[in-house]
């Protein structure tokens, strides 16, 4: 084998002054050469691996990721002397460090209790960042101690916990209140004696998989005071106790609806005998329908009867209200419109007909109704003077004895609208004035003498002259007072017609005329009848 050529062997030909003393020509160059080697050949002969001729500490060109070591996280900070200390020989040591443990370099704070190392737990990333709880269990199962994580406590820092880095210092955790010390209840549930929360422990409305989703359910409300019931089941929490949040308020006053309802009848069922009870109308089934009933309205001062019973309520019950109003703008000039409505009204202080219903008399009957029985409640009779609740058209009421216009006879049988007739060809008696019906038969009845008998004075044909209401036939005339011509003797038993027989006809109808009527006895008797001679 040929024999290698020295290190500047090669050069020396070309050198034409061979005075070595006066020239660096042909001098190697290896840092070796001049420099001595402050690694005792453990790195090698060629320094220029790491270092350079500038600057000697300026080892940038040293990849130290090459090595059995690589330096990551905040390793790559470190300063190579606090890992290369000096050796025997007061010389940085490059080999020969141990590294197989962080407990090499690092104290063990957790003072061996964990033998798996540091690694299982920690990175080089930050003492603090400890593994992901799923790294740690890959080492660590702390499901085999007495407290395993679940739920948000397996995201917890082990130092939030473990003070200290003392892990085989006892942790007490046996209450939720071991840990955490805070109550945001301020105390509401400390000693209580329900079923559900008797020593007033966290766990027993929470859980460790987050403290808003709380474990308390409508089944477990049902052991406190107020069971939720129907509607009442499916309310926010936070409708009930408020404020939401830390301060909820989870013992509240509950002795009435109206603690958390507003009266939706502004205190008309107030006083006595209600008191302000809804469930004596309402259920926690829903607010509507009511169940107060119609045998339930007799307890009030208004008896349902007749037509009244099949009333819808609200026929009655209306809003005392419904008006638009103006309201002006604290901070604008402007204003605004704002429907105000108020409560239904169901307490009356006037329970007249005629605030329900209008008076189609139009106040024809006010004086009669004013002296008329009061009702049995000692309220003013009103309508009811005439008519009753059964029917408009009932009038068991109404006497019509106790007019000036007496019913009688024949008068019974005709139909009120014959006499107290409608204007404007209407067909009820809405609109009609009962005071200005008739009283005399011929501003009812015709003339059926065709005007024989007017009285010369009042132009009229006085019929109850000669009439009653009882039946048109018999006449009622006075022969012996109002004619000339007395009936004496036989002639009081002759009938009308054998002397009154003239007939005429006036306007289509035959009309018997009284007058002309022979007076002398042979236009009856004939001229040869003699006369007997008086005794």
């Amino acid at each position: 084998m040929p024999q290698s050529i020295p290190q500047g062997e090669a050069e020396k030909g070309a050198i034409q002054k061979k005075d070595i003393g006066h020239s660096f020509l042909g001098l190697s160059r290896s840092c070796a050469s001049c420099h001595a080697d402050q690694h005792n050949g453990r790195l090698g002969t060629d320094c220029t691996q790491c270092h350079n001729a500038n600057d000697w500490k300026a080892t940038q060109r040293f990849d130290h990721g090459k090595t059995r070591f690589a330096l990551t996280g905040l390793h790559a900070n470190v300063a190579c002397a606090k890992c290369h200390t000096p050796g025997a020989n007061q010389q940085p040591r490059w080999t020969g460090i141990a590294f197989d443990w962080c407990s090499a370099c690092h104290t063990d704070v957790h003072k061996g209790s964990f033998p798996q190392g540091c690694a299982a737990c920690h990175n080089t990333g930050g003492w603090k960042k400890v593994a992901a709880a799923a790294a740690v269990s890959a080492h660590f199962d702390h499901a085999q101690t007495h407290f395993p994580l679940r739920g948000k406590h397996a995201g917890v820092n082990c130092a939030q916990c473990h003070a200290s880095g003392d892990f085989k210092k006892p942790v007490a955790f046996a209450k939720c209140t071991d840990c955490h010390k805070l109550d945001p209840h301020s105390g509401q549930f400390s000693g209580n004696p329900s079923k559900v929360n008797g020593s007033g422990e966290c766990s027993a409305c929470h859980s460790v998989d987050g403290w808003k989703l709380t474990t308390f359910t409508v089944a477990l409300h049902a052991s406190t005071k107020y069971p939720l019931e129907a509607k009442h089941a499916t309310v926010a929490c936070g409708s009930c106790h408020i404020p939401v949040g830390k301060e909820a308020k989870f013992k509240i006053s509950i002795a009435q609806c109206n603690d958390c309802h507003k009266d939706g009848h502004q205190g008309q069922f107030a006083g006595a005998p209600n008191w302000n009870h809804c469930d004596r109308c309402h259920t926690v089934q829903g607010y509507a329908p009511s169940t107060f009933t119609l045998d339930r309205h007799k307890e009030t001062r208004f008896l349902l009867t007749g037509g009244h019973v099949a009333t819808p309520c609200v026929e009655c019950h209306k809003p005392a209200k419904d008006e638009t109003v103006m309201r002006a703008s604290k901070t604008q000039s402007n204003s605004s419109e704002t429907r105000v409505t108020t409560s239904v009204v169901f307490h009356f202080s006037d329970l007249a007909c005629a605030q329900c219903h209008q008076d189609p008399h139009q106040g024809q009957f006010s004086e009669r109704m004013a002296a008329a029985k009061p009702r049995p409640d000692g309220s003013p009779a009103g309508c009811l003077t005439c008519h009753s609740t059964k029917s408009w058209k009932e009038l068991t009421g109404f006497d019509h004895e106790t007019t000036n216009f007496k019913l009688v006879a024949s008068h019974r049988a005709v139909a009120c609208a014959e006499c107290h007739r409608p204007s404007n060809l209407e067909t009820t008696l809405k609109h009609v004035d009962f005071r200005s019906a008739p009283t005399q038969c011929e501003a009812c009845h015709q003339d059926a003498d065709a005007a024989q008998f007017v009285d010369k004075s009042s132009g009229k044909t006085p019929c109850a002259d000669c009439h009653n209401v009882s039946q048109w036939k018999p006449s009622l005339f006075d022969h012996n007072a109002r004619t000339s011509f007395a009936l004496t003797g036989f002639h009081r038993d002759v009938r009308c017609a054998r002397c009154h027989s003239l007939m005429r006809e006036i306007s289509g109808k035959p009309v018997l005329f009284y007058q002309p009527t022979p007076k002398q006895c042979a236009a009856c008797h004939g001229a040869d009848i003699v006369a007997l001679p008086r005794k």
